[in-house]
Order: structure tokens, then sequence, then C-alpha cells
């Protein structure tokens, strides 16, 4: 059939012509809507600028065919075949191209956004500046791809191969890349903010400038990798593998990486503030400083040597414990659970619920947190239920207001400790002045379980703990065990049965602050 007739026949209403030969045909610019050309060979055809939108092209043939600038919009190309032909600028939004081969194809500024490529092989292809937002790319093949500045937003690209594919300046922003392969891939100045990336291979891949900011980084493979100047603050680097890789400058604010691997990394110049050092490998760690700031602009720099460095990331997770000298019961379970979501609303830390541990004596209620500073603000908050508080509170504030008396001949980490928990102290006792007495807290204080003996105890970054107030009874068995559920009467805060906490012991516990 010529393209005369097939043209003629297509324009009185004919729409079906499977297996048609047309290769090398001109084809540029027509009207081709809707039209039926599965397994057609189009091998070489002229189909610049031509309307093919939900055209079915199922197992065509399309080998170095042009078709920049056509509308293909919703087209069906699942297992066609377009190895190294021309659709630069084309519109194949929405478009079925599942298992399609596209090797080395120009697909330069193309509209792919919301098309289906799972499986496809675009080997070598050229996807500069194309969007693909929410495309589907899962199990596709893109090795060696030139996906420079396109726009990936929220694809999915799960278990894609992209070995090799330049990614520079990329928007994948909250893009789903599960076990995808990214061995040495440029990413550099990439947006990955918010992708989910848990147990993908990047292995020697350059993130170099990369926005990784919240995104989940969980079990992946990131030896080698280039991540200097990343952006990977709140990210999630749970047992991420980041061996020798370069970390320099990086931004790792409120970053969680419990059981990552940084054998032979690199962290020179990292952002670390509030991000957990407990539980990662660190042997043979590069390290000369790192900023500790807020904000992560230097203002607090840490040096240190290499054996310095090393005492630096074997972090312990601080807590808090508050040991009651009595079992949990139901009623008591309910009023504080109640208690503690209250006092969360006000004091954001509490958030994170306590591990509970219950014996046939004693319950031990454990609030994990991120930073030292927190330790005694958190104790300050978390013994309010207990009918013990406002002794525990008195004792807090006279000690640490004992111990700024003598700060003029303290060292300089010592001051630079008790101005951080000063200010964290004076902040909390403002939010829970605050907290109204509402029913549950009422009924927290007439609990039992509430009047028993407590004690608290913190455990800082260094795993030094330290006894920060005892009751008088507590352990202690007495004949008549409501006469051990009584609160002390008149305990003054010069009383040390109440307390083990001294000025030096306070020093000594913040000599061993990070």
């Amino acid at each position: 059939m010529t393209v005369e007739e097939f043209l003629k026949q297509y324009a009185a209403g004919l729409r079906h012509f499977g297996a048609i030969n047309l290769s090398e045909a001109n084809l540029s610019g027509v009207n081709l809507s809707g039209v039926n050309l599965s397994k057609a060979n189009l091998s070489v055809a002229n189909l610049s600028g031509a309307n093919l939108s939900e055209a079915d092209l199922s197992g065509a043939k399309l080998n170095v065919a042009k078709l920049s600038g056509a509308n293909l919009s919703k087209a069906n190309l699942n297992g066609a075949i377009l190895n190294v032909a021309n659709l630069v600028r084309a519109d194949l939004s929405e478009a079925e191209l599942i298992g399609a081969s596209l090797i080395r194809a120009e697909l330069l500024r193309a509209d792919l956004n919301g098309a289906n490529l799972s499986g496809a092989n675009l080997t070598g292809a050229n996807l500069s500046e194309a969007t693909l937002r929410t495309a589907n790319l899962s199990s596709a093949n893109l090795s060696e791809a030139n996906l420079r500045g396109a726009d990936l937003t929220a694809a999915s690209l799960e278990e894609a191969n992209l070995h090799g594919a330049e990614l520079n300046r990329a928007d994948l922003g909250a893009a789903d890349l599960r076990g995808t392969e990214l061995r040495q891939v440029n990413l550099g100045l990439a947006n990955l903010s918010g992708a989910d990336l848990s147990g993908a291979n990047l292995r020697w891949a350059d993130l170099s400038g990369v926005n990784l900011s919240w995104a989940n980084l969980s079990e992946a493979k990131l030896s080698g990798a280039n991540l200097s100047g990343a952006d990977l603050s709140h990210a999630n680097l749970l047992n991420a593998s980041l061996v020798h890789a370069d970390l320099t400058a990086a931004n790792l604010i409120k970053a969680d990486w419990a059981g990552a691997d940084l054998t032979g990394a690199t962290l020179t110049g990292a952002k670390l503030y509030a991000a957990s050092r407990f539980g990662l490998k660190t042997e043979g760690l590069i390290c000369e400083w790192v900023d500790m700031s807020q904000e992560g602009d230097r203002s607090q720099i840490y040096r240190f040597s290499k054996a310095e460095a090393k005492k630096f990331f074997l972090q312990t997770l601080p807590t808090v414990r508050t040991i009651v000298d009595a079992p949990l019961d139901q009623d008591a379970n309910l009023a504080l659970a109640f208690t503690y979501h209250q006092l969360a609303q006000a004091y954001p830390v509490l958030s994170r619920p306590p591990s509970i541990e219950v014996s046939d004596r004693r319950t031990t209620l454990t609030f994990k947190i991120d930073t030292d500073e927190q330790l005694f603000a958190t104790a300050y908050v978390a013994v309010f239920p207990f009918n013990d508080a406002a002794i525990a509170h008195k004792n807090i504030l006279t000690l640490f207001q004992q111990v700024k008396q003598e700060e003029q001949s303290l060292g300089i980490q010592q001051q630079y400790w008790l101005e951080k928990i000063a200010i964290a102290l004076e902040q909390v006792v403002k939010i829970i002045e605050k907290v109204k007495p509402e029913e549950g807290l009422i009924t927290a204080k007439k609990e039992k379980f509430f009047k028993a003996p407590i004690q608290i105890v913190l455990t800082n970054s260094s795993a030094q703990a330290l006894n920060l107030y005892d009751h008088p009874s507590f352990g202690k068995r007495l004949i008549s065990s409501s006469e051990a559920l009584q609160p002390p009467q008149g305990i003054a805060i010069k009383t040390k049965k109440n307390i083990r906490m001294t000025p030096a012991g306070l020093l000594n516990f913040l000599n061993s602050f990070h």
C-alpha cells in the first residue's frame, strides 16, 4: 500500500492498518489520531509534527524514525521498537511504552508526564530536560542515559537500572527509587528531597551538592560516593553503607543514621547538629572538625585529633530514666499516657513515648532524646506527674544555681554546657507553668502509682550515668506498704538522702559531654 492510498483510506474513516509497511514514508505533519498501526513497519519514516494521539503503535517498528514534535499523547507504544528514533520535543504524555525499546533514542525536552515506561529499554537515550513527572519507569533500563536537567518529580524508578546515567541537575523530588541501580551515576546538584532511595545502589555515585533532605536512604549502598556539600538534613540513613564515602561539608542536621557504616569515610566540616552519633561504625574515619551550630553557620566549630574524633563518634543515645518503686497497673498506665500526651503538647521532646519495663516490684520509664543538652529539661518534665515532682524540681534548679555561682572558676566546656542547660531549663519551667491541671493530671496525682518513691537517672551520649534524684525510701521494703507510699514531709534541699547529685558530680557529668 502506498502512502497516498493509506492516507486516502484513513480520510475515508478506516483506522485499522495492522502490520502495514510504511518504512521510509513521509508522513510529516499528517493527522493520524486514533489510528491502529500495531506491528506496522515505520522504520526511518518521517512522522515529525504528526498527530498520533491515542494511536495504537504497539509492537510497531520505528527504528530511526523522525518523530520530533509529534503528538503521541495517550498512544499505545507497548513493545514498540524506537531505537535511535528522533523524539525531540515529542508529546508522549500518558503514553503507554511498557517494554518498549528506545535504545539511544533522542528524547530531548520530550513530554513524558504520566507515561508508563515500565520495563522499557532506554540504554544510552537522551532525555535531557525531558519532563517525566509521575512517570512509571519501574524496572526500566536507563543505563548510560542522559537525564541532565530532567524533571522526574514523583516518578517511579523502583528497581530501575541507571548505572552510569547522567542526572546532573535533575529533579527527582519525592521520586520512588527503591532498590534502584545508580552505580557511578552523576547526580551533581540534583534534587532528591523526599525521595525514597531505600536499598538503592549508589556506589561511587557523584552526589556532590545534591538536595537529599528528608530522603529515605535506609539500607542504601553509598560506598565511595561523593556527597561533599550534599544536603542530608532530616534524612533517613539507618544502616546505610557509607564506606569511604566523601561527606566533606555535608549537611547532616537532624539526620538519623543509626547503624550506618562510616568506615574510612571523610566527614571534615560536616554539619552535625542534633545528628545522632550512636551505633555507628567509624573505623578509619577522617574528620578534622565539625560544625555543631543549630543553623549550620559555623558558629560552633569542634576541632579534634584522630583519637578525639573516634571518641566523638562513639556516642550512645541520651536517655532519661524514671524508675518507680511500684508496678504499673492498667489505671495508672492510662493516666500516665494521658498525662504525657498533654505534656507533649507543650514540650514536643516528649512526643516520642517512653519505653516501659515492668517487674513485680518496679516500673522503668525510659525517654530517648537527641542531644545531651535536653537531658535535664526532659527530666524536669518527665517527673511532673509524680508526687516527688516539686522536690525534684527544686533540687535541680537549686543545684544549677549553686554551680553557676562558681561559673568563673569553671572550664570553657563546663561553662558552655551550663549555659545551654540553664537556657533549656528556663524555657521548660515557663512551659510547665502554663500547663493547666486538667482532669487527667488530677487523676494521675491520685493514683497510688504516682505516690510511690522514684529515682531519676540520666545517661549522656558518652554512656556516663548520673543519679539525678532519689526518694529516701526508694528501694526500701518497709513493714507498712502504705508508709512507703507517703511522700516525705518537710525535706529540705540540703538533705542529702533525697538526692545524690552534687555540684562536683554534675560538673564531672558535664565534662563527659561531647
